[in-house]
This record gives structure tokens, sequence and C-alpha cells, in this order.
């Protein structure tokens, strides 16, 4: 906003003009302040680039994930729109979407087409850490901002960190300190890992690695699997052969629900413990109750966890026919925290946005005692739960016993000091 500036009283004193002039210079003013207000007021829309805000959902719509994400990030990001009053500083608030078909090539090229031609101001979704990768490498280029829920390796806020990202629902670290640590403290030392051969699932097994040496196991041996693999039983003979107490799943989706069958048809699932390092709820209801009754696994979201996440719960049931996953949930979580922090920022620019949703506590169904660190990892409460016996459910939605809160401080690795980007760096009073 402009400001007046006076002459000092020695140069051109207001009262030596007559008091007509006086009247008139006065009139003057007062139409030149209201001119610049009204400027002002007008100037506060044209802050959103382009006349709209439009959020990208990117996702594998059709193939292991789909059930994941796919079309139920869609709805979760209409959903957080729609309940946001579908506008923001006066300017639409519009949703497009695309399937990344799990391939970085496909996604970086889709990327690039919405920010260049299309003035896609943010991404949300993203599943596959590959191709996650692929689209940030894009998407920090173009300085615009990506709100990941699905993918799980911690390289987002290390290796690979930028002041455009914000990792919100899970990572490899929260999901080894949930499910390996407390299974090693009791006891459980030697694993073995079947692993799903790609970013994700690499990390997920290095890090769990990393728990389980740092408690005093060891690792009796690994194997890798091609994306996408149907008959695991070659890979879980190998887990059987290994002497281990535990065979580690570092895979997902229907990768997860093949080799977890595959592992019950042997028997393995009899002689040895098996967990899943990251299982999301339809995989869970994919399977057969005997076959995943007592696994202990760690989560980002539950739907029936408290009053809150019932409610929304109920409402994306009626949209999408499921209940949401916790990638769902999270990319609901991530851009209502978005539109607010365009509406607190007076602007949709990626900088002044991304320190806006940094300087206030993200506060819903999703994320509780939740803050978003200068690195851009989602500080939020992880749950370990069992999955319940068929006895114990009482419709084909409870699924999980909620057996302990891990707050987000120890769930997830500290910052990397290369990774707190300064210029996005605000205080939040705890």
């Amino acid at each position: 906003m402009m400001r007046f500036i006076f002459a000092p009283p020695s140069v051109v004193p207001f009262c030596f003009f007559s008091r007509r002039w006086q009247q008139a210079l006065a009139a003057v003013a007062l139409l030149w302040l209201i001119g610049t207000m009204c400027d002002e007021v007008q100037a506060s829309p044209a802050a959103i680039s382009d006349d709209v805000v439009k959020i990208g959902v990117m996702a594998d719509m059709s193939g292991v994930y789909a059930t994941v994400c796919g079309e139920g990030c869609v709805t979760a990001a209409t959903m957080a729109v729609e309940d946001f009053g579908e506008t923001v500083l006066g300017k639409p608030i519009e949703v497009v979407s695309a399937d990344d078909h799990n391939s970085p090539e496909s996604a970086a090229l889709q990327a690039k087409t919405w920010v260049e031609r299309e003035q896609v101001d943010v991404i949300t979704g993203l599943v596959a850490s590959s191709v996650t990768a692929a689209v940030t490498a894009v998407t920090n280029a173009a300085q615009r901002i990506v709100l990941i829920s699905g993918s799980g390796s911690d390289a987002f806020t290390t290796s690979a960190c930028s002041p455009y990202i914000a990792h919100w629902t899970y990572d490899v670290v929260a999901l080894a300190n949930g499910t390996v640590k407390p299974m090693v403290e009791a006891g459980k030392k030697k694993w073995f890992f079947i692993t799903a051969d790609y970013a994700f699932g690499l990390a997920l097994e290095e890090v769990a690695t990393r728990v389980v040496t740092t408690q005093g196991g060891v690792v009796t041996g690994s194997v890798r699997v091609p994306f996408g693999t149907a008959d695991f039983a070659p890979y879980v003979r190998q887990a059987a052969a290994s002497g281990a107490d535990v065979v580690a799943l570092a895979n997902a989706g229907e990768d997860f629900v093949n080799a977890l069958r595959a592992a019950a048809d042997i028997g393995l699932t009899q002689s040895m413990e098996v967990v899943g390092l990251l299982v999301f709820t339809p995989n869970v209801k994919a399977l057969d109750p005997a076959i995943t009754a007592n696994m202990r696994l760690t989560t980002g979201f539950y739907w029936d966890r408290d009053d809150s996440s019932r409610v929304w719960s109920e409402r994306f049931f009626a949209r999408a026919g499921v209940m949401p996953t916790m990638v769902q949930a999270g990319v609901y979580s991530a851009v209502s925290h978005y539109l607010n922090s365009i509406r607190q920022a007076g602007s949709d620019t990626a900088d002044v946005v991304m320190k806006a949703m940094k300087s206030t506590r993200p506060n819903d169904f999703f994320a509780q005692r939740a803050r978003l660190r200068p690195d851009g990892r989602l500080l939020h409460d992880m749950y370990q739960v069992r999955i319940k016996t068929a006895r114990e459910r009482k419709n084909p939605d409870d699924l999980y016993a909620i057996e302990n809160v891990v707050h987000g401080i120890v769930a997830f690795a500290p910052p990397v000091p290369s990774c707190l980007f300064r210029k996005h760096r605000a205080t939040i009073r705890e």
C-alpha cells in the first residue's frame, strides 16, 4: 500500500493556503486515498496466478497401486476443495488428474505438460517413489509445490530434498521405527527381506536393516523381486530356507498381497513370522483373515481411529464406495492445508505459500499433533496396529486394533541440516 509523504512545514506549510484551497486539497487527498485502497482491494485476487488455483492429482489409476491412491485420491482432493468453499482469494480452485502408469518417464512428461502448458500450481498423490523422483525433478526446476502423500522413500527430505516438497503421510523411517524396532526388542533377532526392486523397496530394506542391526539383530539374507511380479513362490522358498525369525515384506499393494498368499500356500506363515512393512487397508481386505490375523504393522491413518476420522471416512465412503486409505486421507489433509496457506499468504506464489504452510499447524482428522518441518517432513502421529481376527471383526472394514500411538517426533528421523531451507523457516509456538 502506498503512503502519503508530507512535505516539511518549512517548505509548504498547509496553513498558508486559503481555506478554499485547503478544502480542495483535502478532497483531492481523500479521493487519492480511496483510489489506492480500491486498487489494493482489486489487486488481492490478482495474487492468484492465471486467475485459478489448479491442483493436479497424479497416481497409478489402473495398476497395482490403484486402490491405494488412484481415483480415491482425486475424490479426496475434490472433497478438500469443496469443503474449503471452491474459491480462494476470490478465484476458483480446479482439480485435474492423470494416470502415471507407474512410469517415471510418463509421469515426468505429464508433470512438464501440467507446469508449462496448463499452469498447474501444485501436484499431489504420487505413490511409486521412482515416479515421485521424476515428478519432483520437474517441479523443483519450475519452483512448483509437490504434496507427496503416497511415496515412502525418505530421500525427499534427505538426499533429494527441496524447498518445494511437503512429504505428508509416512516414510520408510516411520514404518521401520514403528514395526521393526519393537519386534527386535521383543526377541525377533534374525530377519530376511523380500524386497520390491525399486527405490521405495530398497530404501525400506535399508532403513529396516539399520534398525535391526542397531537393536542387536542380524539380517540373514534378502531377495529383490521385480515390480509387479505375480509368482512369489521362488522368493518365499528362499526366505523359508534362511533360518530367520521374521520374513519382512518390503513391498506394497498387490506385491504385498501376492507375496503373503505365496507364503501362506507353502506354510511359511505357520512356521515363521511374516510381517508387512507397508500395508494398506484394501490389501488387508483382499486377504483371508486366517492369513493376516494378528499381524502387526504401522500406519499413518486408520478410518476408525476416532469420531473425527469416522465422520470424514463415512463421507468418503458415500462417494467412493470404499473406506479411505492413509494415502487418500493424506491427500485431503495436504490439499486443505495448502489452500488455507494460500489464504493466509494472500498469494499462490510457491515460496510464500510454503512459508505459510510451515508457520501454521495443520489441524484436521488426519494431522494429529502435526507440524510441517523446514525440511518438508510433516511430523504427525503414527499408529502401531494389529490386524484383527475374523471373529473380532464387526464388519468388512473393521480391520485394525490400534495398540499404540507414536508421536511424530519419535516416529520420523531428525532433519538433515542441509535440508533446513532457511527462506521457509518459521517459528511455531508450542
